[in-house]
């Protein structure tokens, strides 16, 4: 009975230990998936104002356009008015093709978060390591003292 109870000791300090590791892997998912609702969240609130920019401009240019037609005797100011909005097109398509080409997540991020994860592996298997090396031990020892108990009673049986 004794080496039962200490069999379901044994087994409640090992569920212990584990409860214990899940709350700082509970941690980095949730702080995971704060970090990607903050990137969602600043992709929106940067693309709305940049959508809204492009459709400004491309209202604009068309009612360039119509002005022109409209208005061909007065070309110079058609004039200054199309390199005026061929610049600003010039320069949001520019900044657009940037943003386009930049990753939404930095590479230094995914090296960053990937080193981690290799190091909580590694940790997490030292752990595990760790802990079947003691349960082994503890059992070399919980054998010993069986035998022990048992040399014990076949000695006064005797």
């Amino acid at each position: 009975m004794i080496g039962r109870f200490e069999k379901k000791i044994h087994d409640l300090e090992l569920t212990r230990t584990i409860s214990v590791q899940m709350a700082p892997q509970i941690r980095m998912i949730q702080n995971n998936d704060s970090l990607m609702a903050e990137k969602i969240r600043s992709s929106i609130m940067n693309t709305i104002p940049l959508w809204k920019s492009q459709m400004v401009l491309a209202l604009s240019q068309y009612h360039s356009d119509q002005a022109m037609k409209a208005q061909r005797e007065v070309t110079d100011v058609t004039n200054a008015l199309l390199m005026k909005n061929a610049e600003a097109l010039h320069q949001g398509s520019v900044n657009i093709a940037k943003e386009a080409e930049r990753g939404i997540v930095d590479i230094e991020t995914l090296k960053k978060t990937n080193i981690e994860l290799i190091q909580t592996l590694d940790e997490v298997r030292q752990i595990q390591d760790e802990g079947r090396a003691k349960r082994m031990q503890a059992e070399k020892e919980l054998a010993q003292i069986e035998g022990e108990l048992k040399q014990k009673l076949l000695s006064m049986k005797g």
